[in-house]
């Protein structure tokens, strides 16, 4: 009896550190979450206030200005308020589309061919990836001022494609759920090479295809660096664009009201996009990070 009540001692102080462990990470992403949530909730009561009332500090209850704000952001047409969210919502889609896509498929045939050049590729793929997007950007407008190609949405979407991030974590996640073997039994079976992506990888990468997608949607959703050099038209404008408009307008028109309503608007769709695809984030960045 001693003896057993001796090991049932132990067992519960190895358990222990665990348990703390454990209540230790549980308690701190709780204080992350809530300090996320707490922002959006600020955001959301200062979308709802008036210009002079946000102007004399915090609050913590909603005002009563939010339809009122909301209809002095769409009246203003020298905004383009609605034709800046369909243009932010037509690259940002079409970018994280055609980037997961290209990726997947990139990532598929550096993983499954054998090819000369093959270990090259891949580094210098991966090499991209410290090369700062700015630097790169900056070349990219030089040369389309030159043509004269601008205000064109596609030399913003057709560039987003060459993701190297994202192609290195389909590559991982390949490596650690594609056997080859898969692939030959379609081949016995007849499929066609890209038969076989569409319709047996590209279902297997679903989890990953969905993390990056969401990661894609959010880096076009709020890019504005790049925008902001190429378009100049104002019905062409992207919402990254129109709030920074909003940041340097006219101090006798500034409002913050409206200012805090349209970055309010604009984190909804990013939210909606997480929450359809926010199942898939774990399951896909813990397969696409384990080998084996």
């Amino acid at each position: 009896m001693t003896h057993t009540k001796s090991i049932k001692k132990t067992s519960f102080s190895d358990m222990l550190p665990l348990y703390l462990m454990r209540f230790f990470v549980y308690f701190t992403l709780l204080v992350f979450s809530l300090m996320i949530i707490f922002i959006f909730y600020i955001l959301f009561v200062n979308a709802s206030r008036a210009h002079i009332d946000i102007s004399k500090g915090f609050a913590l209850f909603p005002g009563t200005f939010f339809f009122k704000n909301l209809d002095k952001l769409l009246g203003q047409e020298n905004l383009f308020v609605l034709e800046g969210i369909q243009n932010s919502l037509f690259i940002a889609l079409l970018s994280a589309i055609l980037t997961t896509y290209f990726s997947a498929l990139t990532a598929y045939s550096i993983h499954l061919y054998k090819f000369k050049g093959r270990g090259f590729i891949y580094l210098f793929i991966l090499a991209v990836m410290m090369v700062p997007s700015q630097i790169a950007g900056i070349g990219l407008v030089t040369i389309l001022y030159g043509i004269g190609f601008i205000n064109n949405y596609w030399v913003i979407i057709i560039p987003a494609i060459a993701s190297p991030a994202t192609f290195f974590f389909m590559k991982q996640y390949l490596d650690s759920v594609l056997p080859y073997e898969i692939i030959e039994a379609a081949r016995v079976d007849g499929s066609s090479e890209f038969r076989t992506f569409n319709q047996i990888v590209l279902p297997i990468l679903k989890p990953a295809l969905s993390v990056q997608f969401i990661f894609s949607f959010v880096a076009s959703w709020n890019n504005l660096f790049i925008p902001s050099l190429i378009i100049q038209d104002g019905p062409k404008k992207t919402l990254p664009i129109i709030i920074a408009q909003l940041g340097v307008s006219d101090p006798q028109n500034f409002d913050q009201g409206i200012r805090f309503m349209l970055m309010f608007i604009a984190i909804i769709p990013t939210i909606i996009i997480y929450l359809i695809f926010s199942k898939y984030i774990i399951k896909g960045v813990t397969a696409g990070s384990v080998k084996g």
